[in-house]
């Protein structure tokens, strides 16, 4: 997990000196190193470049395919979309729509067999709006 979320420059360092980022994913480590077969993240790109959240989105899904369950907190829905397998919409408080991308499309826009109908491509963002 050191290697994998490129900790170990910073291994001897105080968690309060480092950076956002870096806290981050020192943060991330500690709670995938955790036995427990759920894990609750709350905004895991925030204070990372896209290099960073790439690498970190990378590492969530394959630690999540080793049957772990992940319940993320994203507000960017191009990082959820990257990431996530399952999603749960919410605006204003309530739940707007929930599934795979393909049964939020579904939901969003019964009419989604249409060539030209721009839900038919796998945009979460698309599928967000046209559900709040």
């Amino acid at each position: 997990m050191i290697e994998r979320l490129a900790l170990t420059p910073f291994l001897s360092s105080p968690i309060g000196t480092l950076s956002k980022g870096q806290r981050k994913r020192a943060v991330l480590a500690i709670g995938m190193l955790t036995p427990h077969p759920v894990l609750m993240i709350d905004e895991p790109f925030d204070g990372l470049d896209l290099r960073q959240t790439r690498e970190v989105g990378a590492a969530l899904r394959d630690h999540a395919a080793d049957h772990r369950t992940l319940f993320l907190s994203i507000h960017q829905i191009s990082d959820a979309a990257r990431v996530c397998d399952r999603f749960v919409l919410l605006s204003g408080g309530r739940v707007r729509g929930e599934g795979t991308i393909d049964e939020l499309r579904g939901i969003a826009n019964p009419n989604s067999g249409n060539p030209d109908n721009p839900l038919n491509s796998s945009d979460l963002e698309a599928i967000v709006l046209a559900r709040t």
